[in-house]
């Protein structure tokens, strides 16, 4: 047998007709990633086309080109991460507060009927009253300070992650609970393996409604003699009639809500892996 027979019976090499296979690209994939921002990248494009064909005058409305050599200067020159750094520290605070004690609400009033004949019909009564009927109150309890900020951001997210608990603890299978007390758990166990798990579908639901009105009501809330933030840039540009950065401070907004949305989302898979619907997803 020659040398090269010898090579070709080992395996150690091959045919002319082989071909070496590279890595395949997944187009499907890179598009279903690309599709959410296909529309907010269609919207700035024809918003700089028509305010650059004079459709839109840019006294009115900047074009994004415009907004966006803003942003650069504001970041250059490191008040961008001040004013950011600032809202999230306020948008957090309430959300802790806010949400921590709409959550403990909720589980109270969905496992104990008395805690929910005692407190459910006041809170019902004061979730009627829009946050900013209360504003008036809150500067003359809170004055202008921080503690009014604060107080309504936390006031915004109590309610959706109150409702949204308490619809969730009611509504967790009853077979279940009851096939737990069979297998002798304790009230303990009981919540943490059955209870618990059951409600937090409901409950990530009530957090990610509960950031978009934190978003909102800190727009609001930083209106009040406030001496950083987004909205203090905001206000502050608008009275130099800086619309770059007006319209800046809008677009933080929305993105500062997208990205919670985003960490929310992964945060509710993450924990509800053992959901199949979660898992397939």
């Amino acid at each position: 047998m020659s040398a090269s027979d010898t090579i070709y019976a080992t395996g150690l090499a091959t045919t002319p007709d082989a071909t070496v296979q590279g890595p395949t690209v997944d187009l499907a994939r890179i598009a279903g990633h690309a599709l959410p921002f296909v529309l907010p990248v269609g919207v700035l494009l024809i918003w700089e086309a028509a305010v650059a064909a004079g459709w839109i005058s840019d006294a009115l409305m900047p074009r994004p080109s415009a907004v966006a050599v803003a942003a650069w200067e504001t970041l250059i020159s490191g008040e961008l991460f001040t004013h950011l750094g600032v809202s999230a520290l306020r948008a957090l605070s309430g959300l802790v507060i806010g949400g921590g004690i709409g959550f403990l609400l909720g589980l109270a009033n969905g496992i104990s009927d008395l805690s929910n004949r005692t407190t459910d019909t006041t809170l019902q009564m004061i979730r009627n009253i829009p946050n900013l009927a209360l504003l008036p109150l809150v500067i003359v309890w809170f004055g202008i300070g921080e503690g009014a900020k604060l107080f309504l951001v936390s006031m915004g997210v109590f309610f959706p992650i109150y409702l949204n608990t308490l619809h969730g603890i009611r509504n967790v299978d009853r077979q279940l609970i009851e096939m737990g007390k069979a297998y002798g758990m304790s009230p303990a166990t009981l919540f943490r393996r059955i209870l618990l798990p059951g409600a937090l579908p409901s409950v990530f639901v009530g957090l990610r409604y509960a950031l978009g009105i934190m978003w909102l009501t800190l727009i609001v809330a930083e209106t009040l003699s406030a001496s950083a933030g987004l909205g203090y840039m905001a206000m502050k540009a608008r009275e130099f009639m800086i619309l770059e950065v007006v319209v800046l401070s809008i677009l933080l907004y929305a993105v500062l809500g997208k990205v919670a949305d985003i960490a929310t989302r992964a945060l509710e898979r993450r924990t509800l892996a053992w959901s199949p619907v979660y898992a397939k997803s």
